[in-house]
């Protein structure tokens, strides 16, 4: 994640922008990992900074802040954020709580709980916002790669695999890189989070209708749950405004170590230029982790519905 510069620059280039709001203020970082999102703020001149992380990483981090002369500004707490104690409110909530397709292992509840917690009234949240978009995407090479290689194997007919390979190829959410000209409409949007309002229960279950038009006579076999507005992100790229920056994971845009996460389908469908593409989508956490996720996919286009279960482990 540190390697991802697009990742990590968004963070420090917000951190300097929100500078004003973080100088001589108290903050909490929700999963500091490294720290470094910790030193980040420490060095924008924070008073304090929480840096709480639950897993052994956390002695290391401890060890980063001493390397850094920053043992002064910079408490690292070995623990779960719903289990430490912190003795005053902060004013700032920092954290890369995002997961592959935005949700997938997510942190989210954990900063949700710190902000219900200690944050100040009018209190800063980084990233402050963040939103799911799904697409139809067309991946023939992906399609050709996996299933129908099988129909000649070096001039051995294979193609007892192929129901088996068919199977394997949609049987889970996939995490890879797709490019814009892979998305044939405008994406839709499945879930826009407002850090300072959204709820755990909110959370529990993340459902939507959606309704899109192709824009290409292709074939389309999957679906992509992080395309980003094309235009919007044509136009804006990162920067929004003077006041926001943003990390976006668009197929069109620079890739991050988050990639795409894409739902195939067994077998392609055929569609044309603006054929309806419409159905639901349900994202609920696994009752046995809750950092995992169950994916209930409903499609209709050109006569066809199909259904498909994900489970994202």
């Amino acid at each position: 994640m540190i390697k991802d510069r697009v990742r990590t620059d968004a963070y420090r280039e917000a951190i300097m922008l929100h500078q004003k709001f973080i100088e001589g203020k108290v903050v909490m970082d929700v999963g500091c990992g490294t720290g470094i999102l910790s030193v980040f703020c420490a060095r924008a001149g924070a008073k304090r900074v929480y840096a709480v992380d639950a897993s052994e990483i956390a002695t290391q981090a401890s060890e980063i802040v001493k390397a850094n002369n920053l043992a002064d500004k910079i408490i690292v707490i070995h623990g779960r954020v719903e289990d430490v104690d912190v003795e005053e409110k902060v004013d700032v909530i920092i954290s890369e709580w995002m997961g592959y397709m935005l949700l997938y292992e997510s942190m989210l509840p954990s900063v949700l709980f710190a902000r219900d917690k200690w944050l100040k009234p009018g209190g800063l949240i980084l990233p402050s916002h963040a939103t799911l978009f799904m697409a139809p995407i067309t991946n023939s090479d992906r399609y050709e790669g996996s299933v129908d290689f099988w129909c000649d194997v070096y001039g051995i007919n294979m193609s007892a695999l192929v129901p088996l390979a068919k199977k394997f190829a949609s049987e889970e959410p996939s995490i890879e890189i797709v490019g814009g000209e892979n998305v044939i409409s405008w994406p839709f949007v499945v879930k826009h989070i407002d850090c300072y309002t959204f709820t755990v229960e909110e959370f529990k279950s993340i459902t939507t209708t959606y309704k899109v038009s192709s824009m290409m006579l292709e074939s389309c076999s999957n679906l992509s749950s992080d395309s980003s507005p094309l235009d919007i992100i044509q136009k804006k790229r990162r920067r929004a405004s003077d006041s926001t920056v943003v990390l976006s994971t668009a197929p069109e845009d620079e890739p991050t170590h988050w990639h795409q996460t894409i739902l195939y389908f067994p077998d392609p469908i055929g569609v044309t230029q603006d054929q309806i593409i419409e159905g639901s989508v349900t994202i609920t956490p696994s009752e046995e982790n809750p950092r995992c996720l169950n994916i209930h996919l409903e499609c209709s286009t050109g006569g066809q519905n199909l259904v498909k279960d994900f489970a994202m482990r």
